[in-house]
């Protein structure tokens, strides 16, 4: 290796704690994907409806704004997401009662009855793909919210 060319501060690609995140996170996306391929859905779909059926079910008033904070999904991306999923008829967009800038957001009969499924799908692979962490999967869980805690 020509030491004056390597501006790498670690000796080998798996001792960077990004490359590491970055290569897990494909194939985690990747199996997830496949796993949601029966329901018709992409990724951000289902986190946009699974977070509209968690969020309804805990008594909150699902607004755009309120999906895009509580998923980190960007508004404009959320925005063209849901529109997608209202062609779908899997989702319902109206006018808020009180804010007239904001959209109240909810499942339609049969989104609710597709995400109950895909929850439950998405739920056991996760089960299973994080198993190998064995006992860990607690802290892990509490090292991923800690990076997700603003600065």
């Amino acid at each position: 290796m020509n030491q004056r060319e390597n501006t790498f501060s670690v000796e080998r690609p798996e001792d960077s704690l990004g490359f590491l995140l970055w290569q897990v996170t494909n194939l985690w996306q990747r199996e997830i994907k496949k796993a949601l391929e029966q329901y018709g859905l992409t990724h951000s779909q289902f986190v946009l409806m699974a977070s509209i059926h968690w969020l309804t079910i805990h008594n909150k008033e699902v607004t755009q704004i309120l999906l895009s904070n509580h998923t980190k999904i960007d508004p404009m991306t959320t925005s063209t997401v849901l529109r997608t999923l209202q062609q779908k008829d899997l989702i319902q967009r109206q006018e808020h009662l009180t804010d007239t800038r904001a959209k109240t957001v909810g499942l339609t009969n049969e989104g609710k009855k597709i995400i109950k499924k895909a929850v439950l799908t998405v739920e056991t692979f996760d089960i299973d793909f994080f198993s190998a962490l064995d006992s860990k999967t607690t802290d892990f869980s509490k090292n991923l919210q800690t990076l997700l805690l603003p600065k």
